[in-house]
């Protein structure tokens, strides 16, 4: 499964870079060196990333993990994750290696899945210092308000599919 996804990401980048070429060889070249460039940038990030969760998922312990998090902690554990994932600050790095590491402790998808939502929502963090600066105030707060039960919906919908 990860091959094909692999391999589907590699198609729509060349698909990308032909669609570029045809548009003109400064476009293309462009898009390379800014690809490159960002790539660059993120890949120390990333192996930082994967490597802490690792570090993290050793340090947590795997009973409280089990208990707070666990497949069997039900929505009390989804409610815990919501928060977890709404007062983490980072960047993806942060974020989703702290939900692998969750899952490596013992945390259940679901769970994870409610956690990681809540952080791509509306982490506090954000909300302060990104969009109440750049947007009316009522308008982000209405924005994370409607936002609030989408990890509960996100956690419940896993929990009916089954074990993902």
């Amino acid at each position: 499964m990860i091959l094909a996804i692999n391999i589907l990401l590699w198609v729509v980048v060349a698909g990308l870079a032909l669609l570029a070429a045809m548009h003109g060889r400064i476009l293309l070249n462009e898009g390379l060196r800014e690809g490159s460039i960002e790539f660059i940038r993120l890949l120390p990030r990333i192996g930082v990333g994967v490597v802490g969760s690792g570090f993290i998922a050793d340090v947590l312990p795997n009973a409280l993990v089990a208990d707070w998090l666990g497949p069997d902690s039900g929505m009390t554990g989804v409610l815990i994750a919501t928060i977890g994932g709404a007062l983490t600050p980072g960047g993806p790095v942060v974020g989703f290696s702290i939900g692998a590491a969750a899952l490596k402790s013992g945390a259940g998808a679901p769970q994870v899945i409610a956690y990681s939502t809540a952080w791509a929502l509306y982490a506090v963090h954000r909300l302060v210092t990104w969009e109440v600066p750049m947007m009316p105030a009522h308008i982000v707060w209405l924005r994370a308000a409607v936002s609030l039960p989408l990890p509960f919906i996100a956690a419940a919908a896993a929990m009916l599919a089954g074990r993902p």
